[in-house]
């Protein structure tokens, strides 16, 4: 539906005017993740007259994600979320051209990927796809923009954008796997991905108009629990400017792909197992399995002499992903051991057992 009224509102700002509406509309932005942050940069960038939208997204949608996902439904739940994002944004907005990568974002696709596009969007939940993007950026000369988010609190930036810092300037180096945050640990307020991507996405806007301030070299710090923000200034170092390649992998203490099995092939085991819980003391207090021995992740390589290797080893958390790294991290000193993630975690068992 095309209007002259549609973006009225923009251009009707002195200090935005048509002439950064059509910058908008001939900018191609490509955003990478559709979870809590991808949404509001997918929504508000779609609505404000991007000409085009590339999308780069994998999974599929689970109950849980509705508490911060809000352009999903219930009636979403399975479907993937690439395929909803499509529904959803074509109607908001007919007029954006919309580029889909049902993929996630690898060594391989990664140059190929961003280098169609004017700026990127980090809208990922891990470190490893996070350097990735960064040195793919820089090899490209593509500007970045990043959100991070962490119970209460959020963070944004603008990395390798006009000479300016990159993610590494700020992070040299990738945490040890033990040392990652989780959300299923840490949680996260619903709102604060609608606030810290809605903060992405105008960093996109001002850099693609050059209106305003971009967040180049600073890192805003926002705290929802005081209602406050400052700004932590960083310089460039000129050794993360000069990337030339991606490196093999950027995975953490050992990139190889774990052993994995099913909450229902799990379930379905009909001789006895051993079965570490990896969980915290409270998640382990509110549910578990009777057959699990429990270590905190925390305490796993100081407690691994209480697993037998000659036997497998079947690890268990709330969602599959520490327990993914509690495999790397028991792997890394037991490299013959058999070891085993149990995906979806407590949260697929629970919902078998109901």
């Amino acid at each position: 539906m095309n209007s002259p009224s549609r973006y009225r509102r923009q251009e009707n700002l002195e200090s935005f005017g048509s002439n950064n509406q059509s910058k908008l509309l001939n900018s191609r932005v490509l955003i990478v993740g559709l979870g809590g942050l991808g949404i509001p940069v997918a929504q508000y960038l779609n609505a404000m007259g991007i000409g085009t939208l590339g999308l780069v997204e994998n999974d599929r949608i689970e109950l849980h994600n509705l508490q911060r996902q809000v352009l999903y439904t219930e009636t979403d739940v399975g479907r993937a979320k690439l395929t909803v994002a499509l529904e959803k944004l074509r109607n908001q907005n007919s007029n954006t051209n919309l580029e889909s990568y049902p993929t996630f974002l690898t060594v391989e696709n990664a140059i190929d990927i961003i280098s169609h596009f004017d700026v990127v969007v980090d809208a990922t939940d891990n470190f490893a796809t996070r350097y990735l993007l960064n040195d793919a950026c820089v090899i490209a000369k593509k500007p970045f923009i990043y959100g991070a988010l962490h119970s209460f609190e959020g963070q944004v930036s603008v990395f390798n954008y006009k000479g300016g810092p990159t993610y590494r300037c700020l992070f040299p180096d990738a945490p040890k796997i033990n040392e990652i945050p989780n959300c299923d640990v840490n949680g996260v307020l619903g709102v604060l991905p609608g606030i810290i991507g809605s903060l992405q996405a105008l960093e996109v806007v001002k850099v693609i108009t050059g209106i305003g301030e971009a967040l180049s070299g600073k890192l805003l710090l926002y705290d929802g629990m005081s209602q406050t923000t400052q700004k932590i200034r960083f310089e460039a170092d000129t050794k993360n400017q000069e990337i030339e390649l991606l490196q093999d992998d950027y995975g953490f203490s050992g990139c190889e792909t774990v052993a994995e099995i099913t909450a229902e092939a799990f379930m379905a085991l009909e001789t006895p197992v051993q079965l570490i819980d990896v969980r915290t003391q409270k998640e382990y207090m509110e549910n578990h399995m009777d057959n699990a021995l429990h270590i905190p992740i925390d305490e796993l390589v100081q407690e691994s002499s209480c697993l037998d290797f000659r036997y497998p080893v079947y690890f268990l958390c709330q969602s599959g992903k520490r327990s993914e790294a509690a495999v790397k991290l028991v792997q890394e000193r037991n490299p013959d051991a058999i070891l085993i993630s149990i995906s979806g975690g407590m949260n697929e068992i629970t919902s078998l057992c109901h």
